[in-house]
């Protein structure tokens, strides 16, 4: 039997949780930082408050006490958002027990620094004095109601660790869940990051009532301007076309259950972003954030990201959408392989 902790019971780390837990094979502890979800799975198994409907098995142990999660877990699965990551392996660094393998499922870029979530979690642990653990990146086209519900999923599980690849496949997939493998870190992190950026724009597409050209086009070119900043970064264009590439885009772009789609159609139909987030009701869209982080990234590497620039415009200066739209169509002819 695996012990496994799941750092964060948002709607994606409780389906984890759900599907670590459905195997009877593991014991799952769960840590939450609201107490009312604890409550609401000790009492009712199910976290109202992110995954109402979805009822999580026996095996799951809830709770808010970092120190009780992690005690001698196998393997560390970190689901907070990507703001929070670094004061959250503060806090658990001198908690985790040696040699623990790290899973982040984290999909964002963290805003200052620009640096990807394993990234973060390798930069608290080589502090004086630290030994840096295993860490590798799950990411792929993955709506938790339906990864919680049982639909069948394929996701990646990418480190240049082949010991950590081959555990986390193991421990991961069931009959409903599909875990690849990639030795590509760079292109599944960056992958799972960006497509949220894209994702906003296609939901302002849709709130703008755009048909399914724009939103094929978007794509598109989202994928190209992604795969050129992967590239630069160090990672594999190939991966893009995978499930953490390609596949996530996709599902998050045209999907009703995507919460950064979600934004942007808001956007599209008006409404501004402080009102946005404040309905949100303590959701996340990572999309917000990493906007800030991809230009960063992209201006550091020099790559162009036109998508990318006209959507930190609008989310963080205050530009129309209607306006970047027209200045994205209206550029300069280009080659589509350039």
């Amino acid at each position: 039997m695996s012990d496994i902790a799941v750092i964060g019971a948002g709607a994606w780390g409780t389906s984890l949780a759900i599907v670590l837990g459905r195997k009877g094979t593991h014991r799952v502890r769960l840590w939450a930082l609201e107490q009312d979800v604890c409550e609401s799975i000790v009492r009712r198994r199910v976290n109202e408050r992110f995954l109402p409907g979805r009822r999580i098995p026996d095996s799951v142990i809830a709770g808010n006490d970092l120190a009780s999660a992690v005690e001698g877990a196998e393997i560390v699965v970190n689901v907070t958002p990507s703001q929070h990551c670094r004061a959250v392996f503060e806090r658990l660094r001198p908690l985790i027990p040696p040699r623990p393998v790290i899973v982040s499922a984290t999909k964002g870029l963290e805003e200052g620094s620009l640096q990807r979530m394993t990234e973060v979690i390798a930069s608290v642990f080589a502090a004086p004095g630290g030994a840096v653990p295993a860490v590798g990146a799950l990411s792929g086209p993955s709506f938790a109601q339906e990864v919680a519900r049982g639909d069948p999923t394929a996701i990646t599980i990418a480190s240049r660790d082949e010991s950590l690849l081959r555990t986390v496949q193991q421990e991961f997939s069931d009959s409903a869940f599909r875990v690849y493998t990639n030795s590509d870190v760079i292109g599944v992190e960056l992958g799972g990051a960006l497509k949220n950026v894209i994702a906003v724009a296609a939901g302002i597409c849709d709130g703008f009532g755009l048909g399914h050209n724009s939103v094929a086009a978007l794509i598109t070119r989202g994928l190209a301007e992604m795969t050129r900043l992967v590239v630069a970064c160090g990672g594999r264009a190939e991966t893009m076309a995978g499930l953490a590439g390609l596949g996530d885009l996709v599902l998050t772009c045209t999907g009703g259950l995507s919460r950064n789609r979600s934004v942007g159609v808001e956007l599209g139909r008006g409404r501004k972003l402080p009102e946005i987030l404040g309905s949100m009701h303590g959701m996340v869209a990572e999309g917000i954030f990493t906007t800030s982080a991809a230009v960063g990234l992209a201006r550091e590497r020099q790559v162009e990201m036109p998508i990318t620039e006209q959507m930190h415009a609008i989310l963080h200066q205050g530009k129309s959408p209607r306006e970047a739209i027209h200045e994205l169509m209206t550029r300069s002819g280009k080659s589509e392989l350039a």
